[in-house]
């Protein structure tokens, strides 16, 4: 039996399931100090929270365990702390104890004179749920290595005060009452049946659902399953009476709001002089679906939202789900550009999910902001970095629509912009580009000034930054130029416009509104159930609708590669044209694309394209295969790029005789004088590095 002395000697368990009980740790009884003879054991002071869930999941007693107590001490308040000293310490408690009401309910005593155990009062509105157990434990947050909890269990079994089982099935007394089960509703169906009445559907909607889903199952296995018409009324209450406004002041109100929600806040920095306001979001479902989603997966960067309307911009985290909609796993609200203080929060963000699973791993992150420093991006995920231009793209087209009226000038105006941004010759010919670009569209006056005002300053960071990054493919923009529109529907709308320069009010709408449609959205997708309150027009992206258009409905002349043709889904007779197929800066004549979006018509000719090679590589291909080629003729110090670099030049090599034919033929830009010696050089480095 170890000393109280050799705590710290005990190894760290961290269990791999999301979350986990008793029964998945090792035990150790302790010699003398006031923790003689009770259980310890040390976790992740992360994982505190994944312990707590795990245990309430007994099989045999389900229990909820309350905070009974919990005290907290500064960082150097003591000089010298015991080896069991705690910055935090927290006391959980089971539900239905310490008190027993048991026999006062059955009219055997008066409760009323019964004062309780723990002197916490009369608990208004759970006598009804005591009966005595014992089962308790305590948490400390050690001050020697705050990132260690001590779990300190004094009662593993819930058992009264005689030592019987007193609720759970072992309790005789319990059985075919609430008592066999948790105290409560659990957090996950407290969740979904806010959510439910924050989009909308009525109290007797959400009983009738529930009832339905209970005797599919059989009838009731757990408490929710006793989820009652005042439980819903209780939610309808909280939501009728809360405001994003907790006080007059915005920054004390957001500070309010964050002191309320810390489960859902895994950064947070108050504006003060020089240092900028930082707030990171992730509820406990958002964190669910970047565990689910996110794993080899790809995650999505949305950081150009919301920069005039807002007080402070908003940067969203998406995963693509099983039906490629993007799905919000995080928001960051920071008062400066979200790159400047990136290294401040996106390492505690893979932290908290690599904390539930350690395997966790995404397979690539796709970056719409140059200010963000991918290498740090990098680091803390352990994955490639693409380079994302869907809101270049929209930006573009949007204004080309507003500025000119000629479809025909404007489908070879995009066409232009897009080989100016893929240019891959030196700054000064990237610049004969775009005045070449200037000069043959000259009486264009309304786009050529908003172009030199918005764009000219900032083309050579972009274009060097294409250099430098592999692109994304165009496939997620669809998914991602979804959510954007749907973000905007739900945020920007006119009768909002006096709470817009409210930090607080956003923070409310995105964790309440519109996360509950988020959630709405992928509870029919798995369920079937609510399917008419989803919105359509958003819940299935064009990236979606483009993988049931069959190959035989597209239309592409190999003899002229400038359009291809796809046959309309719904009117057969119809065929709609894509201008400069194959390429990111495709143009449809459809009417979602009229409008400026990207067309299901554009995602399904581009990938039916790099299926077939049959039409001009992507710009962005081109560009990142010469790259490649550069890193091998000098090869990096990064053994992650270096890794991706040898995993991609084999099929590069299978690749290059096919971009040489394209050249040959005139469809691919020529390559430079001296490329075709340097790939000789590079293939011999590629055998060296094997």
């Amino acid at each position: 039996m170890p000393r109280m002395e050799d705590i710290l000697n005990l190894p760290v368990q961290d269990p791999p399931c999301p979350e986990f009980s008793a029964a998945h740790i090792n035990w150790v009884k302790v010699e003398g100090g006031r923790q003689g003879g009770d259980d310890i054991a040390l976790i992740p002071f992360a994982r505190v929270d994944d312990f707590v869930k795990g245990e309430s999941s007994n099989a045999e007693c389900p229990a909820n365990f309350r905070v009974e107590s919990r005290r907290k001490r500064p960082e150097g308040s003591i000089t010298k702390p015991r080896v069991d000293g705690y910055l935090e310490y927290t006391l959980y408690w089971c539900s239905y104890g310490p008190e027993d009401y048991r026999e006062s309910e059955s009219g055997i005593e008066n409760g009323a004179n019964i004062k309780p155990a723990s002197g916490k009062g009369s608990r208004p509105g759970r006598r009804h749920m005591m009966r005595g157990c014992l089962c308790h434990f305590t948490v400390k947050r050690l001050y020697n290595r705050p990132l260690i909890a001590l779990i300190i269990y004094n009662q593993r079994k819930h058992v009264d005060k005689t030592g019987a089982p007193c609720h759970g099935i072992l309790d005789k007394d319990a059985v075919g009452t609430r008592a066999m089960y948790a105290p409560r509703i659990s957090d996950e169906l407290r969740q979904k049946v806010m959510a439910m009445l924050y989009v909308g559907i009525s109290l007797d909607d959400i009983i009738q659902h529930h009832t339905e889903v209970m005797q599919k199952q059989g009838g009731p296995q757990n408490r929710d399953d006793f989820l009652t018409r005042n439980d819903v009324r209780n939610m309808e209450r909280i939501i009728r009476n809360s405001s994003h406004e907790l006080l007059e002041n915005d920054e004390c109100s957001v500070k309010m709001w964050v002191q309320c929600h810390q489960k859902h806040v895994f950064y947070f920095q108050h504006n003060s002089g020089s240092v900028p306001f930082i707030l990171g979001i992730q509820t406990d479902w958002q964190l669910q679906q970047m565990l689910h989603y996110g794993h080899n997966s790809s995650i999505s960067f949305h950081s150009t939202f919301g920069s005039k309307k807002f007080k402070y911009p908003l940067c969203s985290l998406l995963v693509f789900d099983s039906s490629q909609n993007a799905i919000p796993v995080a928001w960051i609200i920071t008062s400066s550009f979200v790159g400047k203080d990136i290294h401040k929060w996106i390492g505690l963000l893979s932290e908290r999910v690599k904390s539930k699973d350690p395997r966790w791993r995404p397979n690539a992150i796709f970056l719409d902001d140059l200010s963000l420093d991918s290498s740090i991006i990098r680091e803390a995920f352990q994955c490639r970095i693409l380079l994302c231009v869907w809101h270049v793209r929209r930006a573009w087209i949007k204004k080309l629509l507003i500025k000119c009226c000629n479809f025909d000038v404007q489908r070879e105006m995009f066409r232009h912009l897009g080989w100016i941004l893929y240019c891959t010759r030196s700054g000064p010919n990237a610049m004969d580009a775009v005045e070449e670009f200037m000069q043959i569209f000259v009486d264009q006056c309304g786009f050529m000034d908003y172009f030199k005002h918005h764009w000219l300053s900032n083309l050579d960071k972009w274009i060097n930054g294409i250099k430098s990054l592999p692109m994304a493919p165009p496939e997620p923009h669809a998914a991602i130029e979804s959510y954007h529109l749907r973000l905007k529907s739900r945020l920007l709308k006119e009768h909002c416009a006096n709470f817009w320069p409210r930090i607080d009010w956003l923070i409310h709408t995105l964790t309440t509104e519109f996360h509950s449609l988020c959630w709405l959205d992928q509870y029919s997708l798995e369920t079937g159930y609510f399917e008419n309150l989803r919105d359509n027009a958003f819940s299935t992206n064009a990236w979606y609708h483009a993988l049931h258009i069959p190959d035989v409905d597209v239309i592409l002349d190999e003899q002229n590669l400038r359009l291809a043709k796809v046959v309309s889904q719904t009117d057969r007779s119809l065929a709609y044209t894509v201008w400069n197929p194959g390429s990111e800066f495709s143009l449809c004549d459809c009417p979602w694309s009229r409008l400026g979006n990207l067309c299901k018509h554009v995602i399904k000719v581009a990938t039916f394209c790099r299926s077939r090679q049959v039409a001009r590589p992507l710009f962005a291909a081109q560009v990142y295969k010469q790259a490649l080629l550069t890193l091998l003729h000098n090869p990096p110090d990064d053994p992650l790029v270096l890794d991706h670099t040898i995993l991609h030049v084999a099929r590069l090599q299978q690749d290059i005789k096919t971009l040489e034919d394209l050249s040959n033929s005139g469809l691919l830009q020529p390559l430079p004088p001296d490329f075709n010696c340097q790939m000789a050089e590079n293939s011999l480095l590629f055998q060296r590095l094997h």
